[in-house]
């Protein structure tokens, strides 16, 4: 399997996300753009090396380039999922040092890792020393009560030592104590400036700005600024054609004319692939109810893909679809 670099592909990325960037969303955010780099959820380490759940890494080399980010702390047990990784044909292994969620905490991985550097360092360096691909960082600019201008250059410059050059840094702290993993995505305020100023501090590093993007203006306009690469997250899921339909040639000045129509009848063959794998319609279209979100005829197509997925086959986004259509032409 030919592995696509990832390092071009990071101007423009969409955010590992639990329970939402599996391989189904995968393939779909694909047709919508050839050039975003795309990203797993976070898989722990643990469960790839002493688990044996190797159906995690399953994805179509049609994705590609896609990064596996992987969750933990030991770095004997990350170097190993990585190099599953790499035999899987991912283009990336990327080390979680963001997540806020309890369950990511009582595992010693995700954000609480701010707190130990030196850790991290090991952990990429371990990684690094036994595959090819690039290692990368998601990380959050602190934690808790840390002084984020004191902290991030010092874990930048600790955890770059161990051959890291990539970061993608969502731009606010991470608050473990009184508040939930949801209320950790917009409290406290984003400080777009001080990613900035690490850009300045660190300009060898390839820097991504992650938090808060909603738009592709948005986007360009956080590139204007000098950063290497912008990171989005639930915008690209609730509305996956407002921003991946525009990704490859407002961002990779690349012409590519996407028609959420086609979009639907070509991941058509793909869903009957996988029924008759014995798989569900509704594990692929949940991914899909805002393609059409702000057109006429969206409600009817989220109604009926909602109502109907779980007892038809391909032939509901046909039905689906039509509402779109029909209401489209009034």
């Amino acid at each position: 399997m030919a592995i696509i670099p990832a390092h071009n592909a990071a101007r423009l990325s969409i955010a590992p996300m639990m329970n939402w960037t599996d391989r189904h969303c995968r393939y779909f955010h694909r047709l919508l753009s050839q050039k975003a780099l795309l990203y797993t959820e976070m898989i722990p380490a643990s469960a790839l090396v002493q688990g044996r759940a190797l159906h995690l890494l399953e994805y179509n080399p049609e994705e590609d380039p896609v990064a596996l980010q992987l969750g933990g702390s030991d770095p004997v047990a990350l170097a190993a999922a990585a190099k599953l990784g790499e035999a899987a044909g991912y283009s990336e292994i990327n080390l979680n040092v963001g997540c806020p969620s309890d369950r990511v905490q009582s595992g010693s991985f995700g954000a609480i890792l701010m707190k130990e550097p030196d850790l991290v360092a090991e952990c990429c360096f371990a990684i690094a020393d036994v595959i090819d691909l690039e290692v990368t960082v998601k990380c959050r600019i602190g934690l808790d009560d840390q002084n984020p201008r004191k902290i991030l250059p010092d874990f930048l410059s600790r955890v770059s030592s161990a051959g890291v050059s990539r970061f993608i840094i969502h731009a606010r702290k991470a608050w473990l104590q009184g508040l939930s993993p949801k209320e950790n995505r917009d409290i406290p305020q984003l400080d777009y400036d001080l990613v900035h100023s690490m850009k300045a501090e660190f300009p060898k590093l390839h820097l991504s700005l992650n938090g808060g993007i909603n738009s592709l203006k948005e986007a360009k306009a956080a590139l204007a600024t000098g950063l290497d690469g912008v990171m989005i997250g639930r915008s690209a899921y609730q509305r996956p054609f407002d921003i991946l339909a525009g990704i490859d040639e407002e961002i990779f000045g690349i012409q590519n004319q996407v028609d959420a129509f086609q979009v639907v009848r070509q991941i058509i063959p793909y869903i009957e692939r996988h029924l008759q794998a014995g798989g569900k319609l509704n594990q692929i279209t949940r991914h899909m109810f805002g393609l059409f979100n702000g057109r006429v005829g969206a409600r009817m197509w989220r109604r009926v893909l909602s109502e109907s997925s779980h007892i038809g086959g391909s032939d509901v986004l046909i039905e689906a679809l039509s509402y779109v259509a029909q209401e489209g032409d009034k």
